[in-house]
């Protein structure tokens, strides 16, 4: 997605291994922006039935939701810390954050999954692919389908994209990253 790579070429900042987009994407959202990649991943996966979009606390909320309107479907999001006002009936898995260097036991509560759901997942960013592995270890856990996933951006340079379409998953990357040297981003074509 062409304004998305301009985006993030004007104003990501590299450092290291980390790419921040902190001003537009996932500390300060820049909501025009989002609305269409929304439309995007419309485009993409509207012909997959979607019921449910499931994302992963927090940075990918404010992406699903909007993608969530172009679908009419709900939004649900794991939970990375267990609260007093969720029930014991919880789906719940492992996911190593990348970012964070830590590992997290993330919830759903089941009453929200359940198995007639077609299930996308979204998220901003794709790098190990932990995150997407554990979202679809809670639809499978619901016996719930997941149809594909779309995130933001890929660091295909890092393994999580190709060992996910490895197993079979549909993953579309708004902008794909193929390297991140010398403070240069570089995009697939």
């Amino acid at each position: 997605m062409e304004l998305l790579e301009e985006r993030i070429r004007r104003d990501g900042v590299v450092r290291g291994d980390v790419l921040k987009v902190n001003s537009f994407l996932n500390h300060q959202m820049d909501i025009g922006l989002f609305n269409e990649m929304g439309r995007e991943f419309h485009r993409l996966f509207g012909e997959e039935r979607v019921t449910k979009i499931l994302t992963i606390e927090a940075s990918g909320i404010g992406i699903a939701c909007i993608a969530a309107q172009y679908f009419r479907v709900p939004v649900v999001f794991a939970k990375k810390d267990r609260t007093t006002n969720l029930s014991d009936d919880l789906l719940t898995t492992q996911v190593a954050s990348f970012t964070h260097g830590t590992t997290y036991q993330v919830v759903v509560d089941r009453a929200f999954l359940s198995p007639e759901d077609r299930v996308l997942l979204i998220d901003d960013f794709l790098a190990n692919g932990a995150a997407l592995e554990g979202l679809c270890r809670l639809v499978e856990q619901a016996g719930g389908t997941v149809v594909g996933a779309g995130v933001a951006i890929e660091k295909a340079f890092q393994p999580g994209g190709e060992r996910l379409r490895r197993a079979g998953l549909r993953v579309e990357a708004l902008a794909q990253i193929i390297s991140m040297e010398d403070g240069r981003i570089a995009f697939a074509r």
